[in-house]
């Protein structure tokens, strides 16, 4: 009876010893000051010494209960869409988290509205898992050191040190647009776009989209949509790009119209839309330059054209048989014809398009060596062939070669 007495003593107390040699202590000092100074923690540090179980269990529920405040502040639209997603409860008020969520549904809804990443996720459902041994242990079963310890890292790291974060809300994208001047994302503002959760991300670039298509809008104002679409594209989440991409192809009929192309390449979800449209929408834009024509004579006309492409990301995006004709379409209007006669064009050896020819160069360096050998497919166009012929307009290609393999600069 002495040894069982003796035994009941020791074990708790060496218990507590190894829970501290892991570093339970300085885990402790990184929770934040504002639940360093509640009873909830204080019982923690109080039980540590004598019953590191029951102080781990109050961890845990300390970590769920910042979970449930972390959602309310994450935003309840968020929330809302992510139960109903994932066949979670659903979240309608903020007492629905607050009470009725079960600790194990707070995680998976965190997880789900991105405020925890999945190996996080994974760690603290195993926490899960070990706080209900705690609560269970008897003569048979005794956690070990080590698993209080697993709950204090993860509990602290991954919950209890975080500060909550403030998700950028489509009301500040939208104040953001209305101002009476050009604007651009600033670096806090990209910052906390790219850290927002896939439903948060998918509402500010559709309320982007929307406003950019909006003819009822002043100008400035849909300008400065499309600005942000361009400066949020890079860091919009993958799968958010290709929801975006599915619901605006909603809003296309028979065919891509240009508004609608242009907005799309801001937000990077033009490859997300039909591809066949995506190619009758660029084989409209070659028979607008084809019927123009790619002669000097029609300066005047290539401007707008050419911009257009340009707005749509000039040949990245373009389909390989439609590509090709627009390359050779622009290789002839570059290199253009034989100068020196005339009275302003006497000492100038080539005749080619002053207002095409920038805008060419332009979209043959942005195509990032993916037209090289479209190019030099269209040197083989007897049309091209036979501008060749003159020294000068040869050495206008090779320059355009140069420019398409990113050796010399646009």
């Amino acid at each position: 009876m002495e040894s069982d007495e003796t035994e009941a003593i020791v074990v708790p107390s060496a218990r507590t010893e190894l829970v501290r040699a892991y570093g339970a202590d300085t885990l402790l000092a990184q929770i934040r000051p504002e639940w360093q100074a509640t009873s909830l923690i204080q019982r923690v540090q109080r039980l540590m010494p004598v019953d590191p179980g029951s102080a781990c269990q109050r961890l845990f529920n300390a970590a769920v209960s910042d979970l449930r405040k972390k959602i309310i502040v994450a935003g309840l639209d968020i929330a809302r869409e992510a139960a109903e997603r994932h066949s979670l409860p659903s979240v309608v008020r903020p007492e629905d988290v607050l009470e009725n969520y079960s600790p194990a549904r707070v995680l998976d809804l965190a997880y789900r509205m991105g405020l925890l990443a999945r190996p996080d996720w994974r760690r603290l459902t195993r926490c899960y898992e070990i706080r209900g041994d705690l609560e269970h242990e008897d003569s048979q079963y005794e956690a070990g050191a080590e698993d209080i310890f697993y709950i204090f890292k993860s509990c602290v790291e991954i919950v209890l040190s975080r500060e909550p974060v403030e998700l950028i809300r489509p009301s500040d994208v939208k104040q953001l647009i209305e101002a009476p001047q050009p604007v651009s994302a600033s670096s806090e503002l990209l910052a906390e776009y790219g850290l927002a959760p896939d439903t948060r991300q998918r509402h500010i670039i559709e309320q982007l989209i929307n406003t950019a298509l909006d003819s009822k809008k002043a100008d400035i104002i849909r300008q400065n949509a499309v600005e942000l679409l361009r400066d949020f594209s890079p860091i919009t989440k993958d799968q958010v790009k290709v929801e975006i991409g599915q619901w605006l192809q909603e809003r296309v009929k028979q065919r891509l119209e240009l508004a609608i192309a242009k907005v799309a390449y801001a937000a990077g979800v033009l490859p997300y839309l039909k591809q066949r449209q995506v190619a009758d929408f660029f084989g409209w834009l070659l028979e607008r330059l084809e019927k123009i024509g790619y002669s000097w004579r029609h300066f005047a006309e290539h401007e707008q054209p050419l911009d257009d492409i340009e707005d749509v990301g000039g040949l990245r995006h373009c389909p390989p048989h439609v590509r090709t004709e627009l390359v050779t379409w622009m290789a002839l209007c570059y290199i253009g014809e034989t100068g020196g006669y005339g009275t302003f064009g006497a000492n100038r050896a080539v005749f080619s398009s002053d207002v095409a020819a920038p805008r060419i160069r332009k979209i043959f360096a942005g195509a990032d060596g993916s037209i090289v050998e479209e190019l030099a497919a269209a040197k083989n166009d007897s049309r091209v062939r036979a501008a060749l012929r003159d020294p000068h307009v040869a050495r206008r290609f090779e320059v355009l070669q140069d420019i398409a393999a990113g050796v010399e600069q646009a």
